[in-house]
């Protein structure tokens, strides 16, 4: 879709910016609106915080008008090998141009995986655009214990999140889908023990 509207107007947070050269009004730009999108970007070594990805990306599909871009961050070791179906490593672009982000990492004592943490370590040219400004943030983990860190893993990767002034998101008490829950969950993220 392509609306012209006056340059003054901030719409630039939230859609693609082109000159219009056609148009009578020079001083109006052309505004191309995307179909939003979800990040939904994690680590993942063993593949349950991965499979964890693909099924949140599955429900974001759910809601019209949104689509789901799943992407990973690198590992800090070498690859051993790239296949036809290794993820796509998310970049800065991804995450400047998204209506809202999801980030999964595995419990590592207590904390964030070292990639997820070096992720956002190098986003500071957008820290500075204030790009990630008001949009909201969910998170996730998994771990291979039941008192494995899920609820500090989730809290330290809130702290970039708020430093960047996003919205974070959690599953409210009152829900019906929290109630049901055979084990108590944590308020700010989602968790998995594999």
């Amino acid at each position: 879709m392509r609306y012209h509207c006056p340059e003054t107007l901030d719409v630039t947070r939230h859609c693609n910016v082109v000159p219009d050269d056609s148009s009578s009004h020079p001083e109006w730009i052309v505004v191309v609106l995307t179909e939003p999108y979800i990040l939904v970007v994690y680590y993942s070594r063993g593949g349950a915080t991965a499979a964890m990805a693909r099924h949140i990306a599955r429900g974001v599909e759910c809601v019209q008008g949104i689509q789901a871009r799943v992407r990973t961050v690198p590992s800090l070791i070498s690859p051993t090998s790239e296949s036809a179906d290794t993820p796509i490593v998310a970049t800065q672009e991804d995450l400047k141009g998204c209506a809202g982000l999801i980030v999964g990492s595995p419990t590592r004592f207590g904390n964030m995986a070292a990639p997820m943490k070096q992720f956002f370590d190098d986003t500071s040219a957008l820290w500075m655009q204030g790009s990630l400004i008001d949009k909201p943030a969910a998170l996730f983990t998994s771990t291979s214990s039941l008192h494995g860190g899920q609820e500090s893993t989730l809290l330290s990767m809130m702290l970039p999140l708020m430093h960047h002034g996003m919205v974070l998101v959690g599953v409210p008490t009152r829900s019906q889908s929290y109630a049901k829950q055979p084990l108590v969950e944590p308020l700010w993220g989602q968790s998995l023990v594999y």
